[in-house]
Parts: C-alpha cells; sequence; structure tokens
C-alpha cells in the first residue's frame, strides 16, 4: 500500500436494527454504483435477519437442509454462509485505488484487524492457508467474501459473536466439510457487537491509514430508511 499522509476519511455507519439481507446488498450496489473518485469510503455495521446467502462459487451440494431459512445468491466471492443475529457483519465500500492497495492485501488487512481484535478478548486466532477467514482451535469464527467493482469493494466480512450456531449444521459452511463454527461467546467473551464493530474498525482504520472517522448512528432498518 502507498504510504502516503494525504487525508484519507472514513465514515463509519452503524445499525441498532437488525437488517433485511436482500435490501442492504442492493444498497451497497447502489452506493457503489454512483460513487465518485472524491466519494468517502465507508464501513457499515449491522447484524441481519437468518438467511443464508451463495457467493458466485456456489455447489448445490453444500445445501443440505436449509429449511425455512430464506436462500439468496448474491455476487460476493466464496460459497454458501449463513447470517443471523448476534452476528457482527462488517461491510466494506472502501476505494482499492485510492488506498493504493489489492484485493489481497485488504483480506490479509482484514484476517489481521479481526487476529488482533479477538486478542484484545483474550482469544487466540489465526489465518489458514487457502481458506479466507479467521480461525480458532481449528473452528471458523470469521468468514469473507468480498467483490470489487469500478476499482471499489463491497460485501465483507461477518464474525460470530453470540449466535445461535444451529443453522450452520445445515450447510458445508464456506464449502469446508466438516467444518465447525465457533462465536464469541462460547468463548468466554460478553461484550457486544457493536462495541466489537466500534474496536475492529479502529484497528483497520490504523492499519489503512485513514486519518478522519465520522460515525453514523442508523435507527432505522434499510427497507424504512430509504
Amino acid at each position: 500500500m502507498k504510504n502516503d499522509k494525504a487525508m484519507r476519511s472514513l465514515n463509519v455507519r452503524l445499525f441498532k436494527q437488525p437488517q433485511d439481507y436482500s435490501s442492504c446488498w442492493q444498497a451497497m450496489k447502489s452506493f457503489t454504483d454512483v460513487r465518485q473518485k472524491d466519494s468517502i469510503d465507508e464501513v457499515w455495521l449491522l447484524e441481519h435477519e437468518p438467511v443464508f446467502t451463495l457467493g458466485i462459487r456456489e455447489r448445490a451440494e453444500d445445501c443440505i437442509d436449509t429449511g425455512d431459512i430464506p436462500v439468496v445468491k448474491t455476487d460476493r466471492g466464496g460459497l454458501i454462509t449463513y447470517h443471523g443475529p448476534g452476528q457482527l457483519l462488517i461491510y466494506l465500500m472502501l476505494d482499492l485505488r485510492r488506498l493504493g492497495a489489492g484485493l489481497k492485501f485488504l483480506v490479509k488487512q482484514l484476517e489481521q484487524a479481526t487476529i488482533d481484535m479477538l486478542g484484545e478478548y483474550g482469544i487466540q486466532a489465526e489465518r489458514k492457508a487457502n481458506a479466507p477467514g479467521v480461525y480458532v482451535d481449528g473452528r471458523k469464527i470469521a468468514s469473507l467474501g468480498l467483490r470489487v467493482q469500478r476499482g471499489s469493494t463491497y460485501h465483507g466480512l461477518s464474525l460470530n459473536v453470540d449466535m445461535d450456531l444451529s443453522p450452520f449444521d445445515r450447510i458445508v459452511p464456506c464449502g469446508l466439510a466438516g467444518m465447525k463454527m465457533t462465536d464469541m461467546k462460547s468463548l468466554g467473551v460478553t461484550a457486544k457487537c457493536d462495541e466489537i464493530g466500534g474496536r475492529f474498525v479502529q484497528l483497520l482504520a490504523e492499519m489503512l491509514r485513514y486519518n478522519e472517522i465520522f460515525h453514523d448512528l442508523v435507527e432505522s432498518s434499510r427497507d424504512d430508511s430509504e
């Protein structure tokens, strides 16, 4: 990444209510479609209503028994995963060209920010070669799936904080046969998603050299606010 001292701003939106996945996805796409060279980068912190999402590498055999939970085909990288209450979604609308960074570099920084943040809560985590995400004792705690359009990213990272993990048993998470999931609550952490998200953004902003951060609290759902 380029080492410059230019003013680099980041707008962080914290959504207080669980969000409908499809509405959020369309909002990210719309933001990316209309953004200009001087548009401020954004990070959205939120939780979703229960949903399975399929990445562009979707495989039918990874859907074991989705039952009454909706399944949405998306344009992000990766395979199938689950989102639901108690899982922190970190959506990243970042201009890679302005950051002077490539996608592989950003993925590495996202993983490292997650590892560092978990370490502050006493959780020793690691990355795995050829399997993007963050793992604790062989179990997956954070998943990654991004899309790049016009040099900018959307979609992002999901971190299991305090959630019902049983829906993961109804799929092959991220296409990793036999992979078990865990969350921060199971590992002894009682912090809430908003606190954890705030600390994650601080760490990532330092890594990517953002020197001006704005915060926006969104009380309504995507549907209500549009």
